[in-house]
């Protein structure tokens, strides 16, 4: 089976991303190259992730002293509380900036695994290899770090670039279809912002991708959404401006993780997923994208089964409380809400370009919910 490998272009830091089944192997030859005078590594592992894996990285990993730190990854644990526990135990034992740092699970091991090795002695070697469907297509790839805050998400971190990603779609085959419904909500998302082709690509193959039917299928959609999210991270690495597209959704979905306290009642990818339709409908209502373009949305989701249960929040509390989780989105530049909205299938509004304040956007979702 192919290996894809993905190079950076542009970053400051590049860096390679490989891309294959069962190549947890490549490992041990990237690791001597990236980190030739590292004597430790801190593995950082989502307890999620089945113990044969666990056995095959030590296996790569035997010429290094390691310290494994055991991550039980939700959203609560993903706060500096976290980071410092782990911090502490890499003080402990007299880790160095050419020590290494691999963080081995979901989105949430990622971010914590990239924080700690952005701030612990202003930085050391990190590799990420995701093993969720969400995280393989979204947070591996970008460089983005973060922690929670009572606040909202992602409110505290730092931009970090990996050393070294590798995504080994292995890791998939114990996800339950949850997950893999939530990772393909980012794949649907970058087709909607960057690629028309590709959306209409999927309208065909997105169940053998959900049901992990065709591993040919299910490599490409992984590979052409690192590519997508990477055309827009290259351009704009500290999400100044262009960067900012890829949170289509994801305003109204940090919002409503947050108003749901972050529970396991919605996952980031629902969230996700409810985020672009409304985000959608919104811009429909706009006259931003036509109402062709809404069917071709309502259609892939009707036809996959996606989440669009935001009946819940049509209680004017409920909007409230959304509107203000929304009001600390990072994004926001001013007392105004910034929405990345839809012009057409492929393309999104410019960043900054439609502001809105709360009241008015209380007014639409009255409307859409």
């Amino acid at each position: 089976m192919r290996i894809y490998k993905i190079k950076t272009k542009r970053n400051k830091k590049k860096y390679q991303i490989y891309l294959g089944n069962n190549i947890l192997s490549e490992l041990k030859g990237k690791v001597k190259i990236l980190c030739p005078k590292a004597n430790k590594v801190a593995l950082i592992l989502d307890t999620k992730v089945p113990k044969i894996f666990k056995k095959k990285l030590i296996k790569n990993l035997k010429n290094f002293d390691i310290f494994i730190i055991n991550l039980k990854s939700n959203e609560k644990n993903k706060s500096l509380n976290m980071c410092h526990t782990i911090i502490n135990k890499l003080l402990k034992n007299n880790f160095t900036r050419s020590d290494l740092v691999i963080g081995v699970g979901g989105g949430i091991t990622g971010d914590i695994s990239a924080f700690v090795s952005s701030i612990y002695k202003r930085g050391l070697y990190f590799i990420n290899i995701p093993t969720t469907l969400l995280s393989q297509v979204d947070s591996s790839v970008g460089g983005k770090t973060g922690v929670n805050s009572k606040y909202g998400k992602n409110l505290i971190g730092s931009f970090f670039q990996p050393d070294f990603v590798l995504i080994d779609t292995s890791f998939l085959n114990s996800l339950p279809k949850r997950e893999m419904i939530c990772g393909y909500g980012e794949i649907l998302k970058h087709s909607l912002i960057g690629d028309k082709k590709f959306f209409e690509w999927l309208k065909k193959n997105s169940q053998k991708i959900i049901q992990r039917k065709n591993l040919k299928n299910l490599l490409f959609a992984i590979y052409k959404s690192c590519k997508i999210k990477l055309s827009f991270v290259e351009k704009d690495v500290n999400e100044k401006n262009l960067r900012m597209s890829l949170n289509f959704g994801h305003t109204f979905a940090h919002a409503i993780e947050a108003s749901n306290n972050y529970s396991n009642k919605i996952n980031h990818g629902e969230a996700v997923l409810i985020g672009m339709n409304l985000a959608t409908r919104i811009s429909c209502l706009n006259n931003i994208c036509s109402n062709k373009t809404l069917v071709q949305v309502n259609d892939i989701y009707r036809n996959n089964n996606l989440n669009t249960k935001f009946k819940k929040y049509k209680n004017i509390n409920m909007i409230n409380r959304l509107i203000n989780f929304m009001k600390n989105d990072k994004k926001n530049d001013d007392k105004k809400i910034n929405l990345i909205l839809l012009k057409r299938i492929g393309k999104t509004t410019k960043p900054g370009e439609f502001k809105y304040s709360s009241e008015k956007l209380k007014k639409y979702l009255k409307k859409i919910i």
